[in-house]
C-alpha cells in the first residue's frame, strides 16, 4: 500500500479534545493530535475544532512528507519519546 497523503490523512489518529481561555478570557477548543507533539487546533468550539482540523493537518503531513520526515501512525511507539 502506497503511504500517501490520502493514506495518512484516514488513519485514525489519536485526538485530544480540551477548551481553554484566551487572552480575553474568552473560552476556546483545542484538538491535539498524541502522535504529533507539534500539532494544536484551535477554534470557537469543539464542534468547529472537529469540522475543521483536518485542513491543518493536511498542512502538516504534505511538509512532512514533502521532507522526508517520519510519520508515526496510531499505535507505533515514537523512538523519540525525550522530545
Amino acid at each position: 500500500m502506497e503511504k500517501n497523503l490520502d493514506y495518512y490523512l484516514n488513519l485514525d489518529w489519536t485526538l485530544v479534545h480540551g477548551t481553554d481561555l484566551d487572552f480575553n478570557g474568552d473560552e476556546y477548543s483545542y484538538i491535539e493530535i498524541e502522535e504529533f507533539p507539534e500539532f494544536a487546533f484551535c477554534a470557537k468550539t469543539k464542534e468547529l475544532a472537529l469540522a475543521n482540523y483536518k485542513r491543518q493537518l493536511k498542512l502538516l503531513l504534505t511538509v512532512k512528507l514533502e521532507e522526508g520526515d517520519r510519520i508515526y501512525e496510531p499505535g507505533e511507539i515514537r523512538d523519540d519519546e525525550d522530545f
